[in-house]
Order: C-alpha cells, then sequence, then structure tokens
C-alpha cells in the first residue's frame, strides 16, 4: 500500500512507489492491489480544481478494472498463471503512483502549484496510463475460465489508456494565461486589477486568508527545493507565485477575524510547541557546523544540512561523513520533525534562522527577480497607504501583514523602510488601540529594527521614546517585541548611549528579566548585553540591581539559554571592579563551579571560564584561594583546554595559571615556614 507517514513529507509530484517483494503470495498481493483500486476511486468525490477531466478519466479507467480484478480474485487459484501474476505485480506499482498522483491534485495547500504545473501533470497521467497498458498487455489472449464479459472489460481499459490523450484541460489552460498576465504586469510595476485577481483564486477555491496563506507556505518550501537544482529559471518561477500569492493575501481577504489573525501568528510562531533535552549543539550540521536550515537524513540515519551534504556527494564521496559507512544510496529524506525543532529554538531564543534562509535565498528575495522587486514594493505600499487612512480594523490587518512580511527576509524590510512604513508603525504603537494592533506593529518595528536604513530611520522619527513606552507600559505581546526591538537597535554604539539614558529603558527590560514571559526575558536580557558593550551603561545596569537578578535566575531558572545570556552578562560586568565586587558579594562562585560541572553546551562553560577569570583578574573577595580549594574545577578547566573552543580553552589556560601559581605559592611558604622552626628546635 502507499506510505502515508507524516514524519518525512513526500515532495509534490515525486511518486516513490514500491514493487511489491517477491514473496509475497498472489492471493495477499491481489487483496492489497484492488484495496488501492477502491481507495483510489475514492478521489473521485474530492475536489478538483485543476486537471479534472484527466483526473475523472484515469480514476473511471481504474474502476473499470476493479471489476476484472475482483473477478480474478473471486476465481482462486485457477487465475494464478505467471502472466497474470506479473501484471498484478506490476499493476500495484503503477497504482502507488496514481494515488500519489491523485493526491497531489487535491491537495488543499498546492492549488496554484498544481494549476501551473498542469503540462507536467498531463503527461503524469498519460504515462501512468499508458504503463497500465502495457502492463494489461501480458495478460493471456484468450482463455476459458474467465468470463467474456470481463475480459473485454480488461481490454476496453487497455485500449482507452493506449489511445487517450490526456491533454491539458482549456480551462486550465485559460487559468495559466490569466496568471502569468498577471506577473507580466508585477514584472512592469502595474498594480493589477482585484477583478482579475478574484477570478484567479475564485476558479482555485481560495476565498479565504487562510488559504491563500496555505499555499504560500507551500510555495516557500518548494522554492528551498528548487534552490538545490541547477536552473535559476525554476526559483524565479515559484518566488513570481509566491509575490503573486501576498500580493493577493494583502489586498483581497481585508475582513480577517482578529482571533484568526491571531491564530496565524501563533501558529507560525510555534505556539504551543515545546523542545525538551536539546541544545544547539544538537541542530549543528556535522559537516559545516552552522545550525541547519534544511536537514535531511541519508542512508545511514544520520542527519547533515541539505546543501552540504549535496557538496560532500558531489565531489565524490561516498562514505558517511559521520560514521565513515559507504552510503548505499544517495537518496535525501527530509527530517521535517527536527526542522520544525530547530526552527522552534530559533524563535524562541532569537537566533536569526530565517536570517540565514534569507542569505540563501537572496536572488529572489529582490536580487534577481524584478517581479518578486516590483510586487513587494506595491505590496508595501498598499499596507502603508492602510495604516495611514485605513479603518481601525484595516490598520490591524495592515500592521500584521508588516509583521510577516518583515520577518521572510530581508528585501521586504527594505522595501517597507523605503515606502515609509515605519513612521506609520510608530503611530500604531502609540495610539489608543492598545490591543492586537499594538503587538503587531510592535513586531514589525522590532523585525525592522533588524535592517541598517530601519534602524536610523526607527531613531530619527522619535521611536525610541515610544519603543521605551511600550516596554513599560504596553500590552504583554508587544513587551517582549520592544525588548527586542532595543536589542537590535543597539547594534549601533550611538544607540547604546541614548537608550542608556532614554529613562525607562533600563528599568524596563529589568522588570521583563523578573516577571516576563521566557521570550520577553531572552529579549531583555540579550537587550543588556547590547547596552554594556557602552561603558557608561554599566553603572547605569548595575545600579539596576541586575547582579541579583541575574544569580536568582541562574539558580531558578533550568533554560541552558538563560544560563549562557546570564553569565555573559555577569562576565562583561566582572570586567570592572565594582562590578566584580557586586557578584562576589552575591557569594555566586560555587554557583558558577556547578554550572560549569553540569552544563553540556561549550557556550555556557566560555562565559562561566571567563566570569571567573575576571574576577581572579581584579583579586577580590579572596576568589582565588576559594577556586583553589574547589578539586572539582581544576578537572572541568582541563577538559576546556583540550576540548574546547581556542576562546574557552585560552581563558581556562589562564585561570589554570592564576591557580597553579596560587598553589605553588601556598607550596612555599608552608616549606620556608617548616624550615624556620626546624632551624629554632
Amino acid at each position: 500500500m502507499v506510505n502515508n507517514s507524516n514524519e518525512f513529507t513526500r515532495r509534490i509530484l515525486f511518486f516513490p512507489a514500491i514493487r511489491p517483494c517477491e514473496s509475497v503470495s498472489f492471493s495477499g498481493l491481489l487483496s492489497s492491489l484492488i484495496e488501492l483500486g477502491h481507495s483510489i476511486s475514492g478521489f473521485k468525490s474530492k475536489p478538483f480544481f485543476s486537471n479534472r477531466k484527466n483526473a475523472t478519466n484515469s480514476i473511471h479507467l481504474i474502476e473499470t478494472l476493479l471489476v476484472f480484478l475482483e473477478e480474478i480474485q473471486n476465481g482462486g487459484s485457477k487465475f494464478e498463471t505467471s502472466s497474470i501474476d506479473l501484471c498484478v505485480s506490476e499493476l500495484h506499482f503503477i497504482f502507488q503512483k496514481i494515488h500519489f498522483l491523485l493526491e497531489d491534485c487535491t491537495r488543499d495547500d498546492a492549488r496554484l502549484w498544481m494549476l501551473m504545473k498542469s503540462e507536467k501533470v498531463s503527461t503524469h497521467f498519460r504515462a501512468l496510463m499508458r504503463a497500465v497498458a502495457v502492463a494489461l498487455d501480458v495478460l493471456p489472449p484468450s482463455g476459458s475460465e474467465m468470463d467474456p464479459e470481463v475480459k473485454e472489460l480488461a481490454e476496453f481499459v487497455r485500449k482507452q489508456a493506449s489511445k487517450s490523450q490526456f491533454e491539458v484541460d482549456e480551462d486550465d489552460r485559460r487559468a495559466m494565461r490569466s496568471v502569468l498576465r498577471i506577473v507580466d504586469e508585477f514584472e512592469g510595476g502595474i498594480a493589477p486589477e482585484s477583478k482579475d485577481l478574484k477570478r484567479v483564486l475564485t476558479n482555485l477555491g481560495i476565498r479565504s486568508w487562510k488559504e491563500s496563506n496555505s499555499e504560500i507556505k507551500f510555495l516557500e518550501g518548494e522554492l528551498g527545493h528548487e534552490f538545490g537544482g541547477s536552473e535559476e529559471r525554476g526559483v524565479e518561477f515559484v518566488s513570481s507565485l509566491v509575490a503573486f500569492l501576498i500580493y493577493c493575501r494583502c489586498t483581497l481577504f481585508l475582513n480577517v477575524e482578529t482571533e484568526s489573525v491571531r491564530s496565524s501568528v501563533l501558529q507560525q510562531s510555534g505556539g504551543g510547541f515545546t523542545i525538551g533535552g536539546l541544545n544547539l549543539d544538537d541542530f549543528r550540521c556535522p559537516i559545516s557546523l552552522e545550525i541547519m536550515i534544511d536537514p535531511v537524513t541519508i542512508s545511514t540515519g544520520q542527519t547533515y544540512d541539505r546543501c552540504s551534504i549535496l557538496k560532500w556527494f558531489k565531489s565524490g564521496n561516498r562514505r558517511c561523513p559521520k560514521t565513515g559507512e559507504r552510503v548505499v544510496s544517495v537518496d535525501l529524506v527530509q527530517n521535517l520533525a527536527l526542522k520544525k525543532l530547530i526552527q522552534q529554538h530559533c524563535l524562541e531564543n532569537g537566533i536569526p534562522f530565517e536570517e540565514s534562509r534569507a542569505r540563501r535565498v537572496a536572488a529572489t528575495a529582490g536580487g534577481g527577480s524584478v517581479v518578486v522587486e516590483q510586487a513587494m514594493m506595491l505590496i508595501a505600499a498598499f499596507l502603508v497607504g492602510k495604516m495611514v487612512a485605513g479603518e481601525d480594523e484595516e490598520k490591524t490587518k495592515a500592521a500584521f501583514e508588516c509583521r510577516l512580511l518583515t520577518k521572510s527576509n530581508v528585501f521586504n524590510r527594505f522595501c517597507l523602510v523605503e515606502a515609509d512604513g515605519i513612521p506609520s508603525l510608530l503611530n500604531l504603537i502609540s495610539s489608543r488601540n492598545q490591543g492586537l494592533q499594538q503587538e503587531n506593529a510592535m513586531a514589525a518595528l522590532m523585525n525592522l529594527s533588524k535592517h541598517p536604513k530601519g534602524k536610523g530611520t526607527i531613531v530619527e522619527n522619535g521611536g525610541l521614546d515610544l519603543i521605551v513606552g511600550v516596554l513599560n507600559r504596553g500590552v504583554k505581546e508587544a513587551r517582549q517585541h520592544a525588548a527586542g526591538a532595543l536589542f537590535y537597535l543597539s547594534s549601533i554604539e550611538d544607540n547604546r548611549r541614548i537608550i542608556g539614558r532614554t529613562p525607562g529603558a533600563i528599568p524596563g527590560l529589568m522588570e521583563l528579566i523578573r516577571d516576563g514571559s521566557l521570550r520577553a526575558k531572552k529579549n531583555s536580557l540579550a537587550a543588556i548585553l547590547g547596552l554594556l558593550l557602552y561603558p557608561e551603561n554599566h553603572w547605569r545596569i548595575l545600579g539596576g540591581g541586575i547582579v541579583l537578578l541575574l544569580v536568582n535566575l541562574l539558580r531558578t531558572s533550568e533554560t541552558e539559554d538563560f544560563a549562557t545570556d546570564s553569565l555573559a552578562i555577569l562576565a562583561s560586568l566582572a570586567e570592572n571592579l565594582d562590578g566584580a565586587l557586586a557578584i562576589i558579594s552575591t557569594g555566586i562562585l560555587p554557583l558558577t563551579i556547578k554550572i560549569l560541572s553540569n552544563s553540556d553546551s561549550r557556550t555556557v562553560k566560555e562565559y562561566g571560564v571567563s566570569l571567573l577569570l575576571s574576577l581572579c583578574i581584579k583579586d577580590v573577595g579572596n576568589v582565588v584561594p576559594l577556586l583553589a580549594k574547589d578539586t572539582s574545577l581544576m578537572a572541568t578547566l582541563y577538559t576546556l583546554l583540550t576540548g574546547g573552543s581556542s576562546s574557552s580553552g585560552t581563558k581556562a589556560g589562564s585561570l589554570i595559571r592564576i591557580l597553579q601559581n596560587f598553589d605553588d605559592k601556598c607550596f612555599m611558604a608552608s616549606t620556608r615556614s617548616d624550615e624556620y622552626y626546624v632551624r629554632v628546635w
């Protein structure tokens, strides 16, 4: 039968059929074939928004053939001949492919793609039905055991399958021409008529924001596959369809209910999806050592990033890079479960997963497709117009679209910055509507604060004061996005100074670290770390009580990422004497040593060693004698010296030398004391 497992997703219009094993009994194989035929027959009750005629004809022929197959089944062993056995085996293989093809034709999220691939789809139908005809050719030409009418049915199917043309339906051709005409209008910078867009979507049964967004998500996944190919034209074609659908989603579906919009955001953010027992190292490709964007599993069971393992195979290597086993097949299976974990981990911890992906799709995200560039410019102008002059519901919807688009890639951010989207978004976060509208606008501003020009535009338009206002008084979700925006804005030195001097900025971040959500804490910790790069902010942050806050966080939190950020901040503060004194007064040394011993994260260990090294260098509170007494610390330091990164190894080596020098001095002092007393005695 057909494998319907969702663990790995079959790529559309690829048919991984499995030939029946020779050990399978004839009766078992025939029963499976008939069951598969009935499953194919079940597709006639499903909607076909394109390729309807070819699908209907194929289903009808399979249903006719089922009568013949059931007659063989009723006849028992008297029909079990080598030719019929071969026919049934071949039909089983073909039926699997037909089933896959019909699944693709009835997918809810790939209607536009299947329409635009109608030529290829009709070719598949034609080839598969010709294969059915060839399989039936091996049947014995005559035989008294079978009902003549049933044999005529088999012959009828054979002739129809071999003679039918399975051409593209004329309605589908007209619909394809309409889409291509609209794409051409985008290329010329012309906004298409709404009625033309509605006509295309109505024919495809796309009637809501949710349905159009599902189509976009599917095509974005297909775009990732196209990057693995050699034809640039395929990438541009898919990206132009994405642009078409995004334009439709933004301009046609304006009356989306608030709850539906919110649910969509939460779904894309991986809401409710939890991770346990994993850290960043689990998500790195064993070849590139970078976070995997498209994890795939090879025949040895090991997982790699698609682009890395493809380069490995193309260079002539046929052994698994990790295990050294010979690879029996170079087929790659997408590991969607791991991909979801990586995406969720990156979203929850502020790791720029989408940024990495955006670098790979730069050609379609504006750097090589005129269609995408012009369509995005038109979309940005439309959304800014709605935020300026629309009704409240339209403003909320426009801010939501800005949020999604700016999350996607760099070029979308560029277009919204150039379209003067930032002043409009700043107006929305300071308006009286402090619900979903403020949340969406603040999330969009956070994304735009990643853009170089966006940073400057936000500051020039008085955005810092407004963002700090949201940080302290905004709705819960908007506050965490405000903290994220301050983190990105603090990447510019002058902004660090301004943020540090802005009343309420540092106290607001402290409050989120104390009482905010997990993501709010993460964003606030990152922002504090960025602000510490400006020396003047040290005393402000220190005076706000950050040390006790971080020590409590280290004691109570089991999240390793909080340990990383907290130790990084403490290590930075310890570089100054007042910071070192404040840290040592909390009695943090045993806790730091425990974290170093128990953590598997290289980053946590590196920041932990940095903190201890800074405290030793400042020579405050008898740190060196206290550390020298802890025998477990030295083992951890030697592990880092031999197996850590170059940076952590260097710091571990420095700390080891400090502790060894202290031990040597103690030993020498003890020896001299012993000698003195011996001489007197």
